[in-house]
């Protein structure tokens, strides 16, 4: 293993062009005679649109065209399709609610895009939406799960949700779960709240739009993934072959699944494009993104586990309301279903289990993946179970958990879930992370707190999630004359370091310094496929097609090499990016052979494709104290530590910050972040950041990290995948631990987000109840 090898910490090859402004974002992008277009969103949750007046606008200073869904059907645009449908447990296919880019006589959230006006200028776009003209007769609207599911709610789709639900799925089996549960010595519940979460990314939702020379549709935008965009749009939109459109995804500034979507707005800047025969913009305003961009989680749950006399398990039922907001996102119906349902039991032995959820429509945004997308909420459910059948039985956290685990001579294991783990030492990583947190010193720590008036808690939780399986994916190299290597390949980095992983990869296989190596990702153009960025791929998927296209390119090299020293192929060997003979002391470069290929073959180029059997299975151990001041409802967290399994370590640096930003994700939830919409007018009342409130940096104490890793069987690196585990590991870890804290007031329930104000009023019940 060389400089570059796995388990360097290579510093990142990004960060030089974002520290210094050089990033190229959507928005960065403008051509030449540009336009702009500007969105009218509904104000209301639930209404017909009973008169619209566009001619004002039309005619406004600057505008160039205003587009409504006649437009839409004029060039025979379709609706949104739906990427994944759900089968109900009566066999009946899930219907799909109509979704067309411009509301169709009815909105039915607030945000819902109506009308889109372009401009010379964004002012002058704006400015014409206040000429609009429209009226609406105002309908009852459901704005959560509560409200969308009680007798009489107001309906948003007669036909396809009647009573509001639009499937009713199940997973596993029933009979067996429920003969489990008849014979059990005890059973435990719980209900949880998995509350909507507005991903924020940093970088808002963009997209331009244009027609080239050619009369050719292209595409900018902020994705996570240029090819399955493409694909969509073309093939089931436009219904034009894919190769009229061309769609380019130049840095994008974060996305936790929200960016892989098509969304109206793409629609329509090519709209615009073809009607106005000039490039389009857009880019969305804050307020704008937490309106219209798609939401994550939003789940109401009861679970039980049935246990025998020892406290092992013995089936787990679980029933889950999933909110699907007012429309059917892409992957809307896949994330609370087969998304993250398999997850249920976690890291334990558990025989059997039974799953319902019931999709449920109401006058909201729509949802869909967020972080984990679906593996958080199945892990929240399990590990905040596994705590209170821990409370039960008089045992410790560690304890339920060491007694229920699947053993490492199991392995490959087939769960209740229908999921097979192909490794994992889970007591081993589970008495690392006690060691570290020093878990015997938390009773001193304990006293100490309150000999300043605060309430200490501590929670631990165990994760394991599935990633790193679907579709493949295709890395080629191409070496040009002067010896430098280009990487194309069809992930889509958000920031995650995806430049430095495959460039570091390909340094150590190639001998190359890392500044001769160029990766290209988002260009539908350049690279033939691509599966795009989520569910942790990049790596475990992209990486192993680029491990198998650095030994391609080394395999067609050595014959060329062996030419140019004119000596058999086996008596050369690749040493630091230098070409040698064994006999002898003669050598060449890889700009030798480059140039010697181009002169006979055009160019030396090699590819490689990895396609999974199977996912991975990363896991691994969160623990956390908190301090709660019981005067404020303050809550402050003192220590947090995770250890990881994620099987082979790449690059350390890379992987401490995927797996913290991660968890500051995860304990955001659990702290601040709560979508709110009124449950009876359905208006969003978290609009802006100054109502939606993200972590901060001043949140969080050090995180102490490490790993422990036993590589996975199931792709050639050993590669787990890391991008979403520390926000499946997060939130229940928080959430113990601040129920620790409370557990001696006699508090029994907390629900995300432990706000300061919630918190409070929670100790002040608790205490009130103590005192009655």
């Amino acid at each position: 293993m060389g400089r570059f090898g796995a388990g360097q910490a290579m510093r990142r090859v990004e960060d030089q062009r974002f520290l210094t402004g050089q990033g190229r974002y959507t928005d960065d992008i403008t051509y030449p005679n540009s336009a702009h277009l500007a969105v009218l969103r509904s104000p209301h949750a639930h209404a017909e649109i009973t008169a619209l007046d566009v001619t004002e606008a039309r005619t406004a200073p600057g505008v160039i065209a205003v587009l409504t869904e006649a437009d839409l059907t004029a060039q025979k645009i379709a609706d949104l399709p739906v990427g994944f449908m759900v089968t109900s447990s009566d066999g009946s296919p899930m219907a799909i609610p109509p979704r067309p880019a411009l509301a169709r006589g009815r909105v039915r959230y607030v945000g819902q895009p109506i009308v889109a006006v372009i401009a010379e200028t964004p002012n002058a776009a704006r400015d014409a939406l206040e000429l609009i003209e429209i009226e609406f007769d105002s309908l009852d609207a459901v704005g959560d799960l509560t409200a969308a599911t009680a007798e009489g709610a107001p309906v948003l789709w007669e036909t396809e949700a009647p009573g509001n639900i639009l499937y009713d799925w199940e997973m596993g089996e029933r009979e067996a779960t429920d003969a489990a549960f008849a014979e059990a010595a005890r059973v435990v519940s719980i209900e949880l709240v998995n509350g909507r979460i507005a991903p924020t990314s940093i970088e808002g939702r963009a997209a331009q739009a244009r027609v080239d020379e050619t009369g050719r549709l292209e595409l900018t935008t902020c994705s996570q993934g240029a090819h399955g965009l493409r694909d969509i749009i073309a093939g089931k939109v436009l219904n034009i072959p894919t190769d009229k459109l061309h769609v380019l995804c130049p840095d994008v500034g974060g996305g936790f699944g929200m960016k892989i979507f098509l969304y109206p707005e793409h629609v329509l800047v090519l709209l615009g494009a073809m009607v106005t025969q000039r490039p389009v913009k857009w880019a969305a305003d804050r307020s704008e993104s937490f309106q219209a961009d798609v939401h994550g989680r939003d789940h109401l749950t009861r679970a039980e586990l049935a246990l025998d006399a020892d406290g092992r398990y013995l089936a787990l039922r679980v029933d889950t309301l999933a909110n699907m907001g007012a429309y059917v996102s892409h992957f809307g119906a896949f994330i609370p279903t087969a998304a993250g349902t398999g997850m249920l039991p976690g890291v334990y032995d558990i025989p059997t289990m039974h799953a319902r959820v019931r999709g449920v429509m109401t006058n909201t945004a729509p949802t869909d993946a967020y972080r984990g997308a679906g593996r958080p909420e199945a892990a929240y459910v399990i590990e905040r179970l596994t705590d209170k059948v821990a409370r039960e039985l008089g045992l410790t956290p560690a304890e339920i958990r060491r007694r229920n685990f699947i053993p490492p001579e199991a392995m490959p294991y087939k769960t209740a879930g229908g999921k097979v783990y192909d490794s994992g030492e889970f007591s081993a990583v589970l008495d690392t992370a006690l060691a570290r947190a020093d878990w015997d010193g938390f009773d001193k720590r304990k006293a100490d707190s309150a000999a300043k008036g605060l309430l200490r808690g501590r929670g631990l939780s165990y994760y394991v999630e599935v990633c790193a399986g679907g579709a493949p994916e295709t890395a080629t190299l191409v070496m040009d004359e002067t010896g430098g290597a280009t990487i194309l390949i069809g992930t889509q980095s958000n920031g995650q370091g995806h430049e430095t992983a495959y460039t570091q990869m390909a340094a150590d296989a190639l001998g190359l310094p890392p500044e001769r190596i160029t990766v290209v990702q988002g260009d539908t153009d350049r690279i033939a496929t691509g599966g795009g960025t989520g569910g942790s791929r990049s790596i475990p998927v992209g990486g192993a097609a680029l491990d198998k296209a650095n030994d391609a390119l080394i395999a067609k090299a050595l014959p060329i090499a062996a030419e140019l020293l004119e000596t058999e192929e086996g008596d050369v060997t690749l040493d630091g990016g230098i070409f040698r003979m064994r006999s002898g002391n003669r050598t060449v470069t890889w700009s030798d052979l480059a140039r010697a290929a181009h002169a006979k073959d055009g160019e030396l180029t090699a590819a490689g494709t990895w396609r999974p059997d199977t996912g991975s299975f990363p896991n691994g151990c969160h623990i956390c104290e908190v301090e709660i001041d019981p005067e404020t409802g303050h809550l402050r967290i003192d220590r947090y530590t995770i250890v990881d399994d994620v099987g082979v370590t790449l690059n350390p640096v890379l992987l401490k910050g995927q797996v913290i930003g991660g968890a500051v994700q995860g304990i955001g939830q659990a702290l601040r972040e709560k979508v709110i919409y009124d449950p009876e007018t359905a208006q969003l009342l978290t609009g802006t950041l100054q109502d939606y409130a993200i972590a901060r940096a001043d949140d969080f104490p050090a995180f102490d990290f490490s790993t422990r890793n036993i590589p996975c069987t199931t792709n050639p690196l050993g590669v787990k995948g890391a991008g979403e585990a520390g926000t499946i590991g997060a939130t229940p870890t928080l959430v113990n631990a601040a129920f620790d804290a409370l557990w001696d007031l006699g508090v029994r329930r907390l629900d995300m987000p432990l706000t300061p104000p919630d918190l409070w009023r929670t100790i002040q019940n608790a205490k009130d109840a103590q005192s009655a």
